[in-house]
């Protein structure tokens, strides 16, 4: 009995190192590349080199489309907390059967294949006048990513004791003091969680950019996929690597408020 469990669990063990090497190995590749000496997408690389890290931020092109993500980026991701959290807190409160439509509704981004999502917001902006600018990007960022602030909100509520709130609403505090002084508190780790998810997914985002991006408008993940198609030079990786920094630095980030606060990593 006792060396047949130890012989599953050590077949677990190997399956879930290869399924992590499996993964990470494209990833591996891609940083190694991104320091190549080499004119063009070669592995391994011939010898060690700055140059396209340098390129990427000395290339006007480059600059202007990371720039241009950072200012999609922090609105959309701002607006998509506050939006989030404050639906979360609403549906969380409300025993209508509505309750599940609107939730529906809002976590439909999740579920709808992207294509058809950045299909139907390019018409719609198409007849607003959105379509190019910088504002129709943050508010279709904002559609993508209030679904993840919503769930990881809505996760943390589902186990939040309410009592609590009644024991400061019975003590005088009135219900915008309960908020700041009680419930936001709390609930701050999974607000948080949700704020670096959607500053992640909007950094990462492809398909509704290129449908809503113009040469003058244009994130920097548009701008690799116009480059990738005529020029392989290695700055790809290195914008590449630029792109898996941020989304290793947001989810230590998460681990790290987590860590502090007490809560478990599933919440």
């Amino acid at each position: 009995m006792f060396q047949s469990e130890r012989f599953w669990g050590g077949l677990r063990g190997v399956i879930n190192v290869l399924l992590v090497i499996y993964m990470l190995a494209p990833l591996v590749v891609t940083l190694v590349i991104s320091f190549s000496s080499a004119l063009y997408l070669t592995f391994p690389p011939p010898g060690f080199s700055l140059q396209w890290y340098e390129k990427m931020f000395s290339n006007p092109t480059w600059t202007r489309a990371l720039w241009t993500s950072l200012k999609i980026l922090v609105p959309a991701a701002f607006i998509a907390t506050i939006c989030g959290t404050a639906a979360a807190l609403a549906l969380n409160r409300m025993t209508s059967r509505w309750a599940l439509v609107i939730r529906g509704v809002l976590m439909a981004p999740l579920i709808i294949p992207v294509i058809i999502t950045a299909a139907a917001i390019f018409g719609v902006f198409r007849i607003w006048g959105l379509y190019g600018t910088l504002h129709g990007l943050i508010i279709a960022h904002v559609i993508l990513t209030l679904p993840f602030v919503l769930s990881t909100v809505s996760a943390n509520l589902a186990v939040f004791d309410r009592r609590l709130e009644d024991a400061a609403m019975n003590c005088g505090a009135t219900p915008w003091m309960t908020f700041r002084r009680v419930t936001l508190p709390l609930i701050s780790p999974s607000v948080m969680s949700g704020m670096l998810f959607a500053m992640v997914i909007s950094f990462d985002e492809l398909i509704v950019s290129l449908f809503l991006s113009t040469p003058r408008v244009r994130p920097v993940t548009v701008q690799m996929w116009s480059n990738i198609k005529g020029d392989t030079d290695p700055t790809i990786a290195a914008i590449a690597t630029v792109l898996f920094m941020f989304s290793l630095l947001a989810l230590l980030m998460d681990g790290i408020a987590r860590r502090r606060s007490g809560q478990a990593p599933g919440l």
